[in-house]
């Protein structure tokens, strides 16, 4: 029986990506800041086969928490077997460039809360020698556009500390796992335009599953983003900076 714990619960892409593996008989225990709906998704689970679903309310900027949720969970648990941290906020650039507080809210929210975490529990599956950490990062963390780059700078910054996690905990059997969206049609983005570049999260969950499985290292999802930061990565800054990306 699986042990998934969830920071971020109540997201699309987190419930999707939990329903997925409810259906299996997983034992849950789901983070998130609002309560209310944080027990409908665990109520949710129930219904679509989970073994067993706890739940605790966390503001995760709160980090003087952290060491005691976490020592708390695996009290409930006893080990684990994936963890899925899926919170965060989309920053709204304009509000930061106006505000430094704005940017260091969101900086917390998406870059150094995660980063807290991250430590407290690599050092518990370390000391395990086995499980997944998976992180949904993004692909605005590929390279700093102005129309978000403080929301790319703090996935940026995820996304580097994954990658020099995975060099660590690798002779320790961890599997660690960055996970790359690109536009996802959900609530957090319900007041952009949508087009053809646009997916679901049941989408991105199948593709968040299928990497669990397959022990990755990173997957772009859908994998067509791939190519697409390719092509923007590439760009001469003389060019991008020119460009309205």
């Amino acid at each position: 029986m699986r042990r998934i714990l969830i920071f971020g619960a109540t997201s699309a892409i987190a419930q999707a990506t939990a329903r997925l593996f409810a259906a299996h008989g997983a034992t849950f225990f789901l983070v998130a800041r609002h309560g209310d709906r944080l027990q409908a998704v665990a109520d949710d689970l129930l219904v679509r086969g989970a073994a067993q679903v706890a739940t605790a309310i966390l503001d995760a900027s709160d980090y003087d928490r952290h060491p005691a949720l976490i020592e708390e969970i695996y009290q409930r648990l006893g080990e684990l077997g994936i963890v899925l941290i899926a919170h965060g906020s989309l920053a709204d650039q304009k509000a930061c460039e106006r505000s430094f507080e704005v940017t260091r809210r969101e900086f917390e929210t998406n870059a150094l809360s995660v980063i807290s975490l991250l430590t407290h529990l690599a050092n518990r599956l370390e000391q395990q020698g086995h499980g997944t950490l998976s992180v949904i990062s993004s692909v605005a963390g590929d390279r700093g556009r102005q129309s978000n780059y403080v929301y790319g700078a703090a996935k940026a910054a995820v996304t580097t500390f994954m990658e020099g996690l995975r060099n660590r905990l690798y002779k320790s059997g961890v599997h660690v796992l960055t996970i790359k969206p690109g536009l996802v049609d959900s609530p957090m983005t319900a007041r952009f335009p949508k087009g053809f570049l646009w997916t679901r999260p049941e989408v991105v969950a199948r593709g968040i599953h299928q990497a669990i499985e397959k022990r990755k290292d990173v997957v772009y999802l859908p994998w067509f983003w791939y190519l697409v930061m390719g092509v923007i990565r590439a760009l001469p800054e003389a060019v991008s900076k020119k460009m309205r990306l």
